[in-house]
C-alpha cells in the first residue's frame, strides 16, 4: 500500500510555524501536480520520527527561543549514515528513524522516490534535494558505500586536503543547493575530521491564495512573558481547511496548486504552544490534516526572517542513537581500514514568511573523526575547582575536608 508524502513534509509545515511561484526564467507556471508515493509503512515511521524529533528538540532548547528545523533533511541524512553503518550504530539509527523492520534496501528506495518526485510534486512550487559525501583524501571509502550513495541518494561524492580550501568549497555547495540561504555550515575543519555527510533541501512556494500587501499593518503580539512586540502582520480572508478542539485550533495554507501546505497551530485558552507540540504525535497529525472542509476565515500571519542552527548530538542521544558518537561506533561499511565515529550532527536552516510566499532552506551535517585506537595515558590534572580530604588511613578518621575554587599559588 502507497501513500501520499505528507508524512515528510507536514511535520516540516508545523515546524514553520514553530519558530506556486512563478519560475525563475519566467515561463508561466502550470497547474501540474504529481503525487508522490512511498510506502505507508515508511511513511507512518518519517512522522513518528518527525514528532520525536521535535518533542526531543523542544526539551533542549531554551523556552523563549524560536527554532525551526527539518525532519526530512535530519532523516535522510541519517539514512546516509545508517548505509555505512554496522550491528548495534546501525540497530540505534533505524529505530531512532522508526524504521524498524523495513529493510535498508526499501528504504533507499524510498529516499530514491523522494530524491526524484518531490522537486516535480507541484509546477508552481520550488522544492531541490541534494546530498553529498566529502572525505580526507587517503581516506580509504568501501566502493559498495560509495556506490550505494550514488545511486539511492544520487550523492555527489569528492575528496578533498580538507584544508581552508576545502572549508570554502563544501561551504560554497551547500549555498548553491539553498539558493544562497546558508552560506556556511562547517566554521572549521579540525585536524581529526575525515568526512562529512550532508543534505541541503530548498524550498520556495507562492501562497494559492496571497495576501495583500495593502492588508499587512502593525500590530502587538504578546509574548509568553506577558510583555509584546511590534510585528508587521500580514492578512487575508479566504477559503481554508481548519482543525479545531478544546485545546487548540489550525489552519492550513495551501501554497502553489496545493501539493504542498503551511499547517499554523494557536492555542486555545491557558495551553501553550509548547503544550500543544508536546501534544501532537503522529495519530494526531492524521486527525488535524484529515479532510476537513473548507471554511472562509480571516487568518493573520507575522511577515519575518529566522535563521536557526542547532548542534543535534544530544537530541539524538536522547533519542536512542548513543554508540556511534562513541569509540565503539561501528562503521566498517564506509571504512575498514579506518574506524570511525560521529563527531558532530548539525543542522542550520532558514525561513522568511511575506505576503507572497515561504521560502524556507536546511543543511543537515554529520562530521566524522576517526575512533582512538592508541590508550590514553591516564590523567588527573586539578585545573578547575576540587575538593580534598585528610585522614587517617587504618581507622578512617577524617582530619580534614575541603573545596578549592581559587588556590593561590606563591
Amino acid at each position: 500500500m502507497k501513500t501520499l508524502i505528507q508524512a515528510f513534509i507536514a511535520p516540516l509545515a508545523i515546524a514553520l510555524f514553530t519558530m506556486g511561484c512563478t519560475n525563475d526564467n519566467g515561463v508561466p507556471p502550470t497547474n501540474e501536480v504529481n503525487p508522490v508515493e512511498i510506502p505507508s509503512e515508511i511513511a507512518d515511521g518519517s512522522s513518528r520520527f518527525a514528532f520525536n524529533f521535535l518533542h526531543s528538540l523542544q526539551e533542549s532548547q531554551p523556552a523563549a527561543d524560536n527554532f525551526f528545523v527539518s525532519p526530512l533533511s535530519l532523516h535522510m541524512a541519517l539514512g546516509m549514515l545508517l548505509n555505512g553503518a554496522e550491528n548495534e550504530s546501525a540497530a540505534e539509527v533505524q529505530k531512532a528513524l522508526e524504521m524498524q523492520g523495513v529493510s535498508l534496501s526499501d528504504l533507499n528506495k524510498a529516499y530514491n522516490t523522494l530524491i526524484r518526485d518531490l522537486p516535480v510534486a507541484d509546477s508552481r512550487v520550488t522544492l531541490g534535494l541534494a546530498n553529498s559525501i566529502w572525505y580526507k583524501n587517503g581516506l580509504n571509502v568501501e566502493t559498495s558505500f560509495q556506490n550505494i550513495l550514488k545511486e539511492s541518494f544520487q550523492a555527489e561524492i569528492t575528496g578533498l586536503p580538507f584544508d581552508d580550501a576545502s572549508k570554502d568549497r563544501i561551504n560554497q555547495w551547500a549555498s548553491d543547493k539553498t539558493n544562497g540561504k546558508i552560506k556556511s555550515v562547517i566554521q572549521e575543519i579540525q585536524p581529526d575530521h575525515i568526512m562529512f555527510l550532508l543534505n541541503a533541501l530548498y524550498f520556495k512556494g507562492d501562497w494559492k491564495a496571497r495576501f495583500d500587501p495593502k492588508e499587512t499593518v502593525d500590530m502587538p503580539f504578546k509574548l509568553e512573558n506577558g510583555s509584546s512586540k511590534t510585528v508587521k502582520m500580514m492578512h487575508i480572508k479566504s477559503a481554508f481547511k481548519i482543525y479545531g478542539d478544546a485545546s487548540f485550533s489550525a489552519v492550513r495554507l495551501p501554497y502553489g496548486n496545493g501539493q504542498f501546505s503551511m499547517t499554523l497551530l494557536l492555542p486555545a485558552g491557558t495551553n501553550t504552544i509548547d503544550q500543544i507540540l508536546s501534544e501532537i504525535d503522529a495519530a494526531k497529525w492524521k486527525s488535524i490534516i484529515a479532510g476537513n472542509s473548507e471554511t472562509n476565515i480571516k487568518v493573520g500571519l507575522p511577515k519575518f526572517t529566522l535563521d536557526y542552527s542547532a548542534n543535534l548530538n544530544s537530541t539524538l542521544q536522547q533519542m536512542g542513537i548513543n554508540r556511534v558518537f562513541s569509540n565503539g561506533a561501528q562503521f566498517g561499511k564506509i571504512s575498514q581500514s579506518t574506524p570511525m565515529k560521529v563527531d558532530f550532527v548539525k543542522q542550520n536552516a532558514y525561513l522568511a514568511i511575506d505576503e507572497k510566499g515561504t521560502e524556507a532552506a536546511a543543511v543537515t551535517s554529520i562530521g566524522m573523526v576517526p575512533t582512538s585506537t592508541t590508550p590514553q595515558e591516564p590523567r588527573f590534572i586539578c585545573d578547575q575547582p576540587f575538593g580534598l580530604i585528610i585522614s587517617e588511613n587504618t581507622s578512617n578518621t577524617i582530619l580534614f575536608m575541603g573545596r578549592i575554587k581559587n588556590p593561590d599559588s606563591k
